[in-house]
């Protein structure tokens, strides 16, 4: 027994070892493109896949989505609500999704997944929320720990995106 320890714990280290270099390479293996968020208060946008290149913009908004259309590396390119790309860091995004207001007016977050809901309160353009589920043209929605479902066609993130899980 004390022989086959011998030639087995060589081998799990090597086994370990591998597991925790590729499975985060794994875990970066989606489909294109999809759907992340902001992860800090402040995130530098830059032009290219480096910090070597300058930065274009500086968000200011934890939570803001984005969605995510080419990998490079440890950097993402990615568009915002207004079609603005540039790369960012991927240890700058979070990869929880989430949805902001657009359109016009105030967009009605409902009790339930219809327009016969009771409206529960009414959210303004460019108000961010935590998506968490789309079905049949509406989203599940918190914002600031208030639940309720908003349109779809009123939320930058709800469409379905091919790397989304």
């Amino acid at each position: 027994m004390r022989d086959f320890r011998k030639i087995a714990a060589p081998g799990l280290a090597v086994l370990a070892a591998i597991v925790f270099v590729v499975a985060p390479a794994w875990a970066q293996d989606r489909l294109l493109p999809y759907w992340a968020t902001l992860r800090y208060d402040e995130v530098n946008m830059r032009v290219g896949p480096s910090v070597e290149y300058p930065i274009t913009w500086v968000y200011k908004r934890k939570g803001l989505p984005v969605k995510v259309v080419r990998i490079r590396e440890g950097w993402r390119l990615v568009e915002d609500h207004e079609g603005t790309q540039g790369w960012i860091s991927q240890n700058q995004l979070d990869p929880a999704r989430g949805g902001m207001v657009t359109g016009t007016g105030t967009a009605e977050v409902r009790a339930a997944a219809s327009d016969a809901a009771a409206v529960k309160w009414r959210a303004a353009p460019g108000v961010i929320a935590r998506m968490k589920k789309c079905r049949e043209g509406w989203c599940e929605v918190d914002i600031a720990g208030r639940r309720g479902w908003i349109s779809a066609a009123r939320l930058w993130g709800s469409q379905d995106l091919p790397g989304d899980e």
